[in-house]
């Protein structure tokens, strides 16, 4: 017994030992590179693992939401070692399969419902992609409306129709979706029939399609797909759909929903959550209704898919990281954080996230685990609307929905050659130093000489990637520059320039902090500043200079503002509102950054070379 006791203890002191060294071996920050598929993730998530991990050296872009804009990295040779993307399938994500971390014999594989990560298992067994937390999306209904009608909330589809004769009858909408939107078509064409879906037999073909080969295209089931187009139908004429009905909006579908004019919209749970808090409207969740009350459903979507790098697999210790990053932003706490405030259900069984009241009626779902969890390929989007939308006009029986759907999912694109409209010669990484970032500082550098301005600041997230050398296509040269980056001018003095900058760095009375890390730091063309760092993540500004020299309060200059006002100012971001003497004498200019930068190399021209804008001293200088 003596003799186990001490193998028991020798072993956990060699344990002990091992870790010591391997920690020593590791002074330095473990630097981790983090593509976001939308700034929403910096709402909570971001701050929140820097925090848990004070020795990772995150790096944190704001991409773009596509498994294409992946490729393109991949292509380039700046993979990151963690990306994460909302609009996801199997089915699009094997274009870059080969560069992804195979996660299935990971303890953090085990503790989600066999059922959804069935969903993301390639055909040879591998588990390359995690769900994060879902949406939840069903039917919303104004219980204000239902109640002034003598309705009774549905139970199963047939009393869900007689309900919609009633509405009709009453001069009301019955039920409004913006089919403007190409998820919105996916969404209620797959919601009307998830019982089909789910079956053996809709299940042995998603699995199909999911693992189709590029010169193997998987055709629709006739058994499965028929059902979807003759329920999808049928919910049409139900819902008493309209030919107009395919410009509809959110936007005017929430405001006839909120003004009493429409009885049932399509929504997701947080949307539930929101008009019953925010709006203050009698509102409750209701499911994709079935032929029984036992066949009810919610469709979800995660909120963005999680997938790794293998190249992490080179160094095991900084794979050992990042698996524990991955699964402290799966933990309770993690969700919490990615969902920020939004309503979400888990993946997770090792996790307990509560529905609100006025989920409750969808909730027997939910415990019944009737979630779909809906397809959705680049190709399923777009076909889903293009077809939803010649069945609303009438264009369309489910006959030659069917027929039409499966053509454009068996038929390959023609090939086309993208027209190259750039072609540079110098690489500038997209790597923060004390004296800003070099390809940020390119970009901002050509945009102000093309714009003819004196000066350029940029601020939030500006570019998604290092500059590279080579050729570029109309795409590529959008995916360099953030989407919601806007550009504006003024004329400012040199004291209102000075503001700006106080603005985007110093930390404000309230303890608001505008740069919740260093890739927030403002980037400026034509002009530079000097920023102290104090030691606890936050800076303050120590001087400001024009091409060298003295900044000069009185004079004016012409300076470029490129940026998203709401990473700035929304209190759940940064919560820096920007002052209004500069907010009103901003003017809009015409055209995207991107469009700018495309003319700007046009003809050859390269990129202007990036400069040391910024000068950071640390506490003690």
């Amino acid at each position: 017994m003596m003799k186990r006791i001490c193998t028991v203890v020798f072993t956990i002191l060699l344990m002990i030992t091992m870790t010591a060294c391997d920690f020593q071996k590791r002074e330095s920050p473990t630097h981790i590179t983090m593509y976001l598929w939308d700034k929403s993730m910096s709402k909570q998530l971001t701050p929140w693992l820097e925090e848990q991990f004070p020795n990772v050296d995150f790096t944190f872009l704001v991409g773009y939401n596509s498994i294409s804009f992946y490729q393109n990295l991949l292509a380039h040779g700046d993979f990151p070692d963690i990306l994460t993307c909302r609009r996801f399938s199997l089915n699009d994500a094997s274009k870059i399969n080969g560069q992804l971390l195979d996660m299935s014999q990971t303890e953090l594989v085990g503790t989600f419902y066999s059922a959804y990560i069935e969903n993301n298992r390639d055909v040879d067994g591998a588990i390359k992609w995690l769900p994060m937390c879902a949406e939840i999306d069903g039917f919303l209904a104004n219980l204000d409306v239902f109640e002034s009608c003598g309705v009774e909330l549905p139970t199963c589809y047939a009393e869900f129709a007689e309900a919609c004769s009633v509405f009709e009858a009453n001069g009301i909408r019955c039920f409004e979706n913006d089919y403007s939107e190409d998820y919105s078509c996916l969404e209620i064409m797959q919601g009307c029939a998830i019982p089909e879906l789910t079956n053996l037999k809709g299940v042995k073909w998603r699995i199909e399609y999911e693992s189709e080969k590029d010169d193997e295209q998987v055709a629709l089931d006739e058994q499965v797909w028929n059902a979807v187009f003759e329920k999808f139908e049928r919910f049409l004429k139900d819902t008493y759909a309209r030919p107009s009905d395919t410009e509809m909006n959110f936007r005017d579908m929430k405001s006839d929903f909120l003004n009493g004019k429409c009885a049932i919209i399509r929504g997701t749970g947080n949307d539930c959550v929101v008009l019953s808090t925010e709006e203050n409207l009698h509102c409750v969740m209701l499911p994709f209704y079935g032929e029984t009350a036992d066949d009810n459903w919610l469709l979800t979507y995660p909120i963005y898919q999680v997938a790794v790098n293998k190249d992490v697999e080179k160094d095991p210790a900084k794979k050992a990281i990042i698996l524990k990053v991955l699964e402290m932003m799966f933990s309770e706490e993690g969700q919490s954080m990615a969902a920020a405030g939004s309503t979400v259900i888990t993946y997770n069984e090792t996790v307990g996230i509560e529905l609100r009241e006025s989920l409750a009626p969808a909730k027997e779902c939910v415990e019944a685990n009737h979630l779909y969890q809906r397809l959705a390929s680049t190709e399923i989007f777009a076909i889903s609307k293009d077809v939803a939308s010649k069945m609303i006009r009438g264009e369309y029986g489910p006959e030659e929905a069917f027929e039409d759907f499966n053509k454009q999912l068996v038929t390959p694109p023609s090939p086309t050659q993208d027209k190259i409209v750039a072609s540079l010669n110098t690489n500038y990484d997209y790597a923060f130093t004390s004296h800003g970032n070099p390809a940020a500082s390119a970009v901002i550098n050509t945009l102000r000489k093309q714009l003819q301005s004196d000066a350029l600041i940029g601020y939030s997230t500006l570019i998604t990637s290092s500059v590279y050398a080579g050729d570029y296509t109309e795409q590529q040269l959008n995916w360099l520059v953030c989407n919601r980056a806007q550009l504006r001018s003024a004329q400012m003095t040199g004291a209102e320039i000075r503001e700006v900058m106080e603005w985007l760095v110093d930390v404000k009375e309230n303890g608001a902090n505008p740069v919740r890390h260093k890739d927030l730091l403002p980037v400026v063309s034509g002009m530079e500043y000097v920023t102290r760092a104090q030691g606890d993540g936050t800076f303050a500004l120590a001087a400001v200079t024009m091409n060298g020299m003295p900044l000069e309060e009185e004079k004016t200059y012409s300076v470029l503002l490129l940026g998203d006002d709401g990473a700035i100012e929304n209190e759940i971001f940064c919560g820096c509102p920007m002052p209004d003497t500069i907010r009103e004498m901003l003017q809009p200019v015409d055209g995207k950054a991107a469009d700018h930068l495309m003319a700007a190399l046009s003809n050859g021209s390269q990129m202007e070379k990036p400069t040391e804008y910024v000068t950071i001293l640390q506490q003690d200088q």
